[in-house]
């Protein structure tokens, strides 16, 4: 989930504007947890894109949060009932001297 929050921070970080930062982080989210076999029975993924309002020249971020209830068989043993809400949170900068909107 660390893993995943990361490289939708980082692709954010990379957008021209906030809506394709929030669509490009999400679809990421969702890229790496299927890459990693990570089955979440419920996936919450928050990016906050305020720093897209930040003026150029100044210093602005991106933060994704991820939350991902996975199921215990999947990161424990098989069969096992129940399941666990597996947190992260990552920030990227955004290129202070690149336009955005």
């Amino acid at each position: 989930v660390e893993q995943a929050a990361t490289a939708g921070a980082r692709e954010a970080s990379l957008a021209r504007d906030a809506r394709s930062a929030e669509a490009g982080a999400t679809a990421v989210v969702r890229a790496a947890l299927d890459e990693q076999g990570i089955e979440c029975r419920e996936l919450v993924s928050e990016v906050d894109v305020d720093g897209f309002g930040v003026q150029v020249g100044r210093p602005a971020s991106v933060t994704v949060r991820v939350s991902c209830d996975v199921p215990l068989s999947d990161i424990s043993v098989p069969g096992m009932p129940g399941s666990r809400v597996i947190s992260a949170s990552m920030t990227s900068p955004i290129d202070r001297f690149r336009g955005r909107s």
